[in-house]
Protein backbone atom coordinates (compact mmCIF):
# COMPACT_ATOMS: atom_id res chain seq x y z
CA UNK A 1 0.00 0.00 0.00
CA UNK A 2 1.46 3.62 -0.98
CA UNK A 3 1.17 6.04 1.95
CA UNK A 4 -0.45 9.65 0.26
CA UNK A 5 1.08 12.68 0.81
CA UNK A 6 0.06 15.07 3.63
CA UNK A 7 -1.98 18.50 2.06
CA UNK A 8 0.38 21.06 2.15
CA UNK A 9 0.47 23.17 5.31
CA UNK A 10 -1.46 25.90 5.34
CA UNK A 11 -1.06 29.43 7.49
CA UNK A 12 -4.40 30.44 7.26
CA UNK A 13 -7.76 29.24 6.47
CA UNK A 14 -9.33 29.92 2.72
CA UNK A 15 -11.72 32.16 4.30
CA UNK A 16 -9.01 34.25 6.05
CA UNK A 17 -6.89 34.31 2.87
CA UNK A 18 -10.06 35.75 1.19
CA UNK A 19 -10.21 38.54 4.27
CA UNK A 20 -6.91 39.54 4.00
CA UNK A 21 -6.83 40.13 0.20
CA UNK A 22 -10.45 41.84 0.41
CA UNK A 23 -8.47 44.26 3.53
CA UNK A 24 -6.29 45.15 0.88
CA UNK A 25 -8.09 45.93 -2.15
CA UNK A 26 -11.30 45.13 -3.83
CA UNK A 27 -11.41 42.18 -6.01
CA UNK A 28 -12.96 40.15 -8.03
CA UNK A 29 -13.63 36.51 -7.61
CA UNK A 30 -11.52 35.63 -10.56
CA UNK A 31 -8.98 38.06 -8.87
CA UNK A 32 -9.54 36.20 -5.32
CA UNK A 33 -9.29 32.78 -6.81
CA UNK A 34 -6.15 33.14 -7.74
CA UNK A 35 -4.95 34.43 -4.68
CA UNK A 36 -6.93 32.51 -2.71
CA UNK A 37 -5.67 28.70 -4.67
CA UNK A 38 -9.48 27.83 -5.30
CA UNK A 39 -11.61 27.86 -8.11
CA UNK A 40 -13.71 30.81 -9.01
CA UNK A 41 -17.03 29.11 -8.91
CA UNK A 42 -16.07 28.18 -5.04
CA UNK A 43 -15.24 31.32 -4.16
CA UNK A 44 -19.00 32.85 -4.01
CA UNK A 45 -20.20 30.10 -1.18
CA UNK A 46 -16.80 30.86 0.49
CA UNK A 47 -17.94 34.71 0.43
CA UNK A 48 -21.19 34.23 1.93
CA UNK A 49 -19.81 31.63 4.72
CA UNK A 50 -17.18 35.14 5.13
CA UNK A 51 -19.97 37.70 5.06
CA UNK A 52 -21.72 36.16 8.28
CA UNK A 53 -18.36 36.13 10.09
CA UNK A 54 -17.51 39.59 9.05
CA UNK A 55 -20.20 40.65 11.56
CA UNK A 56 -18.65 39.24 14.91
CA UNK A 57 -14.99 41.56 13.77
CA UNK A 58 -18.05 44.86 12.93
CA UNK A 59 -16.84 44.45 9.57
CA UNK A 60 -19.22 43.87 6.49
CA UNK A 61 -18.76 42.65 2.66
CA UNK A 62 -19.71 44.97 0.74
CA UNK A 63 -20.52 44.60 -3.51
CA UNK A 64 -20.23 46.52 -6.35
CA UNK A 65 -22.93 44.82 -8.50
CA UNK A 66 -22.04 43.61 -11.79
CA UNK A 67 -23.10 44.92 -14.97
CA UNK A 68 -23.80 44.60 -18.44
CA UNK A 69 -20.67 45.61 -21.15
CA UNK A 70 -22.92 46.10 -23.75
CA UNK A 71 -26.04 48.12 -22.61
CA UNK A 72 -24.65 49.69 -19.08
CA UNK A 73 -27.41 47.25 -16.96
CA UNK A 74 -26.27 47.23 -13.51
CA UNK A 75 -27.20 44.07 -11.33
CA UNK A 76 -27.80 46.23 -8.16
CA UNK A 77 -30.88 44.50 -6.87
CA UNK A 78 -28.63 40.97 -7.10
CA UNK A 79 -28.51 38.75 -3.70
CA UNK A 80 -26.20 36.05 -5.50
CA UNK A 81 -22.16 37.04 -5.18
CA UNK A 82 -21.19 35.39 -8.19
CA UNK A 83 -21.60 36.80 -11.46
CA UNK A 84 -24.66 37.21 -13.63
CA UNK A 85 -24.43 34.52 -16.92
CA UNK A 86 -26.19 37.06 -18.86
CA UNK A 87 -28.26 40.57 -19.02
CA UNK A 88 -32.33 40.63 -18.53
CA UNK A 89 -32.12 43.71 -20.42
CA UNK A 90 -30.67 43.13 -23.62
CA UNK A 91 -29.37 39.64 -23.58
CA UNK A 92 -25.80 40.11 -23.64
CA UNK A 93 -23.25 37.25 -22.18
CA UNK A 94 -20.31 40.37 -21.73
CA UNK A 95 -20.59 41.14 -18.21
CA UNK A 96 -18.30 42.66 -15.74
CA UNK A 97 -18.12 40.87 -12.23
CA UNK A 98 -19.25 42.12 -9.35
CA UNK A 99 -16.29 43.83 -7.00
CA UNK A 100 -16.20 42.46 -3.13
CA UNK A 101 -14.58 44.52 -0.83
CA UNK A 102 -14.69 44.76 3.11
CA UNK A 103 -15.96 48.09 5.01
CA UNK A 104 -15.67 48.85 8.37
CA UNK A 105 -19.13 49.30 10.62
Amino acid sequence: MTASKPPPERDASLRERLREVLLRRPSTALELSSAAGLREKDVADHLAHLARSLEHRGERLGVEPASCIACGYHFASRERLSRPGSCPRCGSTRIDPPVHRIARR
